[in-house]
């Protein structure tokens, strides 16, 4: 079985190309647009070729919410990986996640519906699992007596955060949002404060 395609000279996996032509489809018009027909038609293969790889609809979507957390753990990482300082890395960190989810709205909002992706066959909490605990890790290196519930805290916060600048409300709540400091505030309250 050929499983590979040629675009401008690259050997790309035909896998990889209808998991970006998902991803593109995805940002152009979100969860609904993304069909294993209009995947095919977008890669410009065959209709039945992604069944080769994805055997439903769930299958491809958490594919491409695979992807978004393979991609979101390398931004996160290289955000980090020149500071040494520990409370720096986690304001970094921070920053980070929330930018990514600014800019890849609809793929942040996919990585995060296990109700949508439920049965779908792939484990995403092989996924999203390594990703907290390495906010775990960090939380850690500041010295905070309970890493794992400081981390959640963290987390929840900045995906509650995240999940209502993706809908514009909280703009409408607080006007301007700064998230530099609100990053900053957020550190102050649950690692300043306990370091």
């Amino acid at each position: 079985m050929i499983d590979t395609v040629y675009m401008s000279g690259e050997v790309q996996s035909l896998r990889v190309r209808l998991i970006d032509s998902g991803r593109e489809l995805l940002d152009q018009g979100g969860i609904d647009a993304v069909g294993l027909r209009a995947v095919a038609r977008h890669a410009g293969v065959s209709h039945g070729a992604p069944r080769r790889y994805f055997p439903t609809h769930k299958a491809l979507l958490a594919a491409i919410a695979a992807s978004g957390f393979a991609e979101l753990s390398d931004e996160l990482r290289s955000a980090t990986a020149s500071e040494s300082d520990p409370l720096a890395r986690v304001r970094r960190t921070a920053r980070q996640y929330l930018s990514f989810a600014d800019t890849h709205r609809t793929l942040f909002e996919l990585m995060f519906r296990h109700d949508l992706l439920e049965g779908s066959g792939e484990d995403l909490r092989q996924h999203s699992k390594p990703l907290f605990e390495t906010v775990v890790a960090l939380v850690a290196d500041t010295g905070s007596a309970d890493p794992h519930v400081v981390a959640l805290n963290l987390w929840t916060q900045l995906h509650g955060v995240a999940t209502l600048r993706a809908t514009r409300s909280i703009e409408l709540i607080v006007g301007d949002f700064d998230v530099d400091s609100f990053v900053a505030q957020l550190i102050d309250l649950h690692l300043r404060a306990r370091a």
